[in-house]
């Protein structure tokens, strides 16, 4: 599901435009945004938490060069931790089945 899907699904769960539904959904995605980028964690009960985490510099191999070492300079990545409830419905997916779909795109 991509997010013009996603906000059609809005839009039609809420009884709005789908253009509204759009609205909401750039105002989520770019609060969370803004809270990560001030090193803010994002919680939503139950569905999940979204965290801003360091990852220190290091040394690495270039890829083209492999006997050349580089320096990977430290980050800030987005990391998703899924709350009980996502967990929980996930559990009732078949994992089989869900497996076959990924595989086939």
């Amino acid at each position: 599901m991509n997010k013009a899907i996603l906000a059609e699904v809005v839009a039609e769960k809420l009884g709005v435009p789908k253009k509204q539904a759009e609205e909401y959904l750039e105002a989520l995605v770019d609060s969370i945004t803004n809270a990560m980028v001030k090193g803010d964690t994002v919680t939503i009960t139950g569905f999940g938490a979204f965290i801003p985490k360091y990852r220190s510099a290091r040394m690495g191999v270039n890829p083209q060069n492999p006997k050349e070492r580089i320096e990977v300079p430290a980050v800030v990545i987005p990391k998703f931790k899924a709350g009980k409830a996502l967990k929980d419905a996930l559990k009732t997916v078949d994992a089989k089945a869900v497996s076959n779909e990924t595989n086939e795109l």
